[in-house]
């Protein structure tokens, strides 16, 4: 359940435990649920009171929104239900706020009242969402749902989802303790975001509710209360209730970890995957021996923060289920000035991230980790380093290995056709995520190149992965690190000159280290690399979103990033694509919409 303002998740557990067991909000001192019975309730007050599950019968997309996600049970008893009359290949998706977040282990206390719920509540308290400030994605594959919790204040979070619900659980606390959670201008936007024939489902006949459903447009009826409560309201919004669009055939344009994360997305949610790649899967930047997965570091805490954040915490979860996936946990993001230092510190305070996951290392502590002088740093503890291999192999699927030159669209979708204009397959959307190739198949995308040549160094004996201007990290079999960053060089031959340089970046911040790679009694040849070309943007933030045209998108500039930003970037597209409820805010899916460019154009001209 939530209200007005999300605290630090450091500062301690919002609930406590009466002596029967029960959990109550420290905040507000209200029950979670009934005392009588919390699952009978639910199945009263919101599943019956939102007239499921009849509402779902034949429909292939189904969205339930709710306020109040306290301890999961309401969710529970949805996807219990969801499980035994799911539609056939029916998609559920579940958008709840809640700004006081539990733990997974207080969530299966408090489940644990209800064996009945237990294979259903075991699935969702394995995969809880996390507590940091910002949206979460839970994946349910099983049982054919998603669920989006944003752990946020009620109106930021609602200002940010671009869903629309079929049905509204309403449960946040009493009116009388938590009044935050239903002023007028929290169930306007729940109007706003609703879908015609939407149903809306309360506890409460607060006079306060009931003339605010109204006043937004609900029809409001009162029925007969669960337990001692003599009655509950239940709600609707005029007009028919449609399904959304049907599953749709998707083309993906490149094979390295943008148009992987893509395919992955794009199954998740329903729809039919072909992926077209020119070489081979990996075969750009996608390919190197290892990938550093840490987050983009922004001091300025706002929106951009919040997604670099969001986006981490994505691609390192679902790296973790992948086997052979993970090679190495935590990385020491280096200092080279005290405003790093201060910037660091800053950041490890904020509630973008996990209780945890940050520490701020002084700098015998850092040299220690690292067996050499050092400055102090950032530990990382939640970053990952990564095979691309295992994740390539895990998501793409099979290729097309042919190479799309161009992209036609007419009445019946999209043409991919090749270099002599041969169609290879037609499609109702395409995804381009080609990196630099995108700007060829998709028009008035700003990228330009990036050359960067990595190096590796087989048999060197481990050290903890870290990262500076260059980085270092651990691969199968030795160390890889670099790289060099040269804009405007599209050329891939490895280079012995860039050996060097990528050695000098080491040795300037660890110097032992560089001596361990390539001592100086040997030549540069000892060490193996490759080169590649990122795609980066003016601003240095993805394009991710339409590309102009109905039905076209991008998937690219993620300059060095890829493996951090691509899986939720991923997500996002795919929702675009598919008519589905994006995992990032409004205000997120602006920073990387590849239109931004020409809006910030269109407002120069105007002044």
């Amino acid at each position: 359940m939530t209200s007005a303002s999300p605290t630090n998740p450091a500062t301690g557990s919002p609930l406590v435990w009466t002596p029967d067991g029960q959990p109550r909000s420290r905040q507000f001192g209200d029950v979670y649920f009934s005392a009588q019975d919390g699952l009978a309730e639910s199945r009263a007050v919101f599943l019956d009171g939102c007239g499921l599950p009849d509402a779902w019968a034949g429909r292939r997309r189904f969205t339930v929104a709710e306020l109040g996600f306290g301890t999961g049970l309401n969710i529970a008893a949805l996807l219990d239900l969801w499980r035994r009359t799911r539609p056939a290949e029916g998609q559920l998706h579940i958008f709840s706020v809640e700004a006081f977040p539990v733990t997974a282990r207080e969530a299966a206390r408090a489940l644990a009242s209800w064996p009945e719920l237990a294979p259903i509540a075991g699935l969702l308290t394995q995969r809880w969402p996390g507590r940091a400030r910002g949206r979460h994605r839970v994946e349910l594959p099983e049982l054919g749902a998603i669920l989006d919790v944003a752990v946020l204040d009620v109106g930021e979070a609602l200002d940010g989802w671009a869903g629309a619900a079929d049905a509204w659980f309403l449960d946040g606390f009493s009116p009388a303790l938590n009044p935050g959670m239903w002023s007028d201008a929290v169930l306007a936007r729940v109007a706003a975001r609703s879908r015609p024939g939407a149903r809306a489902a309360t506890f409460t006949v607060a006079g306060q509710v009931r003339r605010g459903l109204a006043a937004v447009g609900f029809a409001v009826e009162k029925r007969p209360g669960f337990g001692h409560k003599r009655e509950r309201l239940e709600a609707r919004m005029p007009g028919a209730a449609t399904d959304g669009p049907p599953p749709r055939r998707v083309a993906i344009i490149g094979a390295g970890i943008a148009g992987a994360s893509a395919a992955r997305a794009v199954r998740a949610l329903g729809g039919e995957v072909v992926v077209v790649e020119a070489k081979r899967p990996g075969a750009g930047g996608s390919g190197n021996p290892a990938a550093l997965v840490t987050p983009r570091l922004d001091a300025g805490l706002g929106e951009a923060a919040q997604l670099f954040a969001q986006a981490f915490s994505r691609a390192t979860g679902l790296y973790a289920t992948i086997d052979g996936a993970v090679l190495a946990h935590g990385v020491l993001q280096l200092a080279s000035d005290d405003r790093d230092a201060q910037r660091f510190a800053r950041i490890a305070a904020s509630d973008l991230f996990e209780p945890g996951a940050l520490e701020v290392l002084a700098a015998d502590a850092v040299t220690a980790r690292l067996g050499e002088p050092a400055p102090g740093g950032l530990d990382q503890r939640t970053a990952l380093v990564v095979d691309p291999t295992p994740i390539l192999d895990a998501w793409l699927g099979s290729s097309r290995i042919e190479p799309a030159a161009r992209l036609e669209r007419d009445d019946l979708g999209w043409r991919v056709l090749d270099e002599v204009g041969v169609e290879i397959l037609r499609a109702d959307a395409v995804i381009v995520a080609a990196a630099l190739g995108s700007r060829d198949l998709a028009a008035a995308l700003p990228l330009s190149p990036v050359r960067g040549q990595a190096s590796w160094r087989d048999g060197a004996g481990p050290t903890p992965a870290a990262a500076w201007g260059g980085y270092v990290l651990p691969t199968a079999t030795g160390l890889l690190f670099g790289a060099t960053h040269d804009r405007d060089d599209d050329a891939c031959e490895v280079r012995e000159a860039d050996h060097l340089r990528n050695l000098d970046l080491v040795a300037a911040v660890l110097p032992g280290l560089a001596e361990r790679l390539a001592p100086k009694t040997l030549p540069a040849e000892i060490l193996g690399g490759r080169a590649s070309i990122r795609a980066v943007t003016p601003d240095r933030l993805p394009l991710a979103g339409s590309a102009g045209e109905p039905g076209l998108f991008a998937l690219t500039g993620f300059g060095s990033r890829g493996f951090s930003f691509a899986p939720l970037l991923a997500e996002h597209v795919a929702a675009l694509a598919l008519g589905a409820p994006s995992p990032i805010g409004r205000a997120a899916a602006e920073l990387v919409d590849p239109a931004r460019f020409a809006r910030r154009a269109a407002r120069r001209l105007r002044s």
